[in-house]
């Protein structure tokens, strides 16, 4: 009898040891996601979100709520079959299930979408601590109670895209590449953003020569991008595009720095001639394209050229920052995308304080802001300028943190992660991978560099170029 029982519990007992490790940030998790809902408590409970501006001075705005009735799910509508949305497939699908649930009650459907995204939250927070690896798990608390994620956690349903993200991530750090490609794809099927990892895979992939795993990731991410999206596309393709053809057709919106450039009064002064095109609104998609192509073309070249190759995170922050900063719009729930990566490229708490100020800072503001447009109300607001120093504030904070992180991929010793004989915890095949190609910038002038054991001068034949790194 002892045998038996003893034979049942083993298991048990078993998935109990593995998972110990792991419960303190599953609770914490299921408590920021408490606490971003009692933050809504004046909407959801008090019916600020039926009162015009009570939702802002409130600061417990949603777009789950409002969409319900705008994009018809009230009338039963299906999307994308019935109606069109502006949202990638993955949120669709999200929004249906909710649908489903509701019953034609709004308030309903947010509390269950509140419950599938708090659940993505507790995901997302045990994924950071996995890929962060046993000696920095801690710094997903970050992710888990960050200040700015339980402001901004039910605004969108943008915390579904990062679970299957960093969900993709781990499965690459633990060497499995097709599932890696399918929930990444899953990923970009809801929000747009995660494609910018690929970009992060491929310039490892160049600099190590692993193109086996990595173009296993990309097959099984086409094939799963066009399992969810083929279907609708035949049942109703102008349903499907919407949200490509909105994305491509808005113009500047809040948050956005293309949104100051084109204001013409600039902190209380004419807007400069010279800088007059940075707001030209018909040029926008162009100038936003070019900016974000020059940042990573920047991030390839450092990629390729550092001494020591970059760690995967450091590239997916880089990538990451670099795509919200050129972006047309920048909404305040955006900070859940970075917030995983910015902890796992440089867990080190000053500048990442800092830059959760100014989160919550923009946060405030752009409540405010919008409480001005209201002529009736305008007095409860802000004016242009604390809103737009609080935009430049936010920017220039993740800057400073994208110049961190450059900092540390150009001088290793800097990195906190890779401390003592650490590499890459969650680079998957590139961890202790042996670098195939680098470029070499000339340490001196004209094209010469030394030769590091000889310090002979080498001519080279322009001022970047392959070499074979040494072991």
């Amino acid at each position: 009898m002892t045998t038996r029982i003893t034979n049942v519990l083993a298991p048990l007992l078993r998935v109990a040891a593995r998972a110990m490790p792991h419960l303190p940030f599953g609770l914490l998790a299921g408590l920021g996601a408490v606490l971003a809902y009692l933050w809504k408590y004046p909407c959801r409970f008090g019916g600020a979100w039926n009162g015009g501006v009570g939702q802002f001075t409130n600061f417990c705005y949603t777009d789950i709520y409002p969409l319900f009735w705008a994009e018809k799910l009230n009338e039963g509508k299906v999307p994308y079959v019935d109606y069109p949305v502006e949202y990638p497939v993955g949120i669709g699908g999200i929004m249906e299930f909710a649908r489903r649930l509701a019953s034609g009650d709004g308030v309903v459907f947010y509390d269950v979408t509140v419950i599938l995204m708090g659940i993505a939250l507790v995901a997302g927070v045990l994924l950071t601590a996995a890929l962060a690896g046993p000696a920095r798990r801690w710094d997903a608390l970050w992710y888990a109670v960050g200040p700015a994620v339980i402001l901004c956690a039910y605004i969108n349903w943008d915390l579904a895209a990062g679970a299957l993200a960093l969900g993709g991530l781990l499965a690459w750090a633990r060497n499995r590449p097709w599932l890696a490609g399918v929930l990444l794809a899953l990923a970009v099927a809801t929000k747009f953003y995660p494609l910018m990892f690929f970009g992060a895979l491929f310039l490892l992939t160049v600099r190590t020569a692993k193109w086996v795993p990595f173009l296993k990731t990309v097959a099984g991410a086409a094939a799963a991008w066009l399992l969810v999206n083929v279907p609708i596309m035949l049942v109703n393709f102008e349903g499907w595009e919407k949200f490509y053809a909105f994305s491509s057709e808005r113009g500047a919106d809040w948050g956005g720095l293309w949104f100051f450039f084109q204001k013409t009064q600039w902190f209380g002064m004419e807007r400069p001639g010279f800088l007059a095109f940075l707001g030209d609104a018909e040029k926008l998609n162009t100038m936003a394209m070019a900016a974000l192509a020059v940042l990573l073309l920047g991030v390839a070249v450092l990629a390729l050229a550092a001494p020591r190759r970059p760690r995967l995170m450091q590239l997916c922050f880089l990538a990451l920052a670099a795509f919200m900063i050129t972006n047309k719009v920048w909404s305040p729930q955006y900070v859940l995308w970075l917030v995983p990566f910015a902890v796992l490229a440089r867990p080190r708490w000053g500048a990442l304080a800092a830059w959760q100020v100014a989160e919550c800072w923009y946060f405030f503001s752009i409540w405010l802001y919008l409480v001005s447009q209201y002529p009736d109300h305008a007095g409860e607001g802000i004016g242009d300028d604390p809103y737009f120093l609080s935009v430049w504030a936010r920017a220039l904070t993740i800057v400073i943190l994208m110049a961190l992180v450059v900092r540390d991929i150009l001088r290793p010793e800097h990195d906190v992660v890779r401390q003592g004989e650490a590499d890459d915890p969650s680079g998957g095949v590139f961890d202790h991978a042996e670098d195939r190609l680098v470029l070499r910038r000339s340490l001196l002038a004209r094209g010469v560099r030394q030769e590091p054991e000889t310090g002979e001068p080498v001519k080279l034949t322009s001022d970047f170029a392959p070499v074979a790194a040494r072991p």
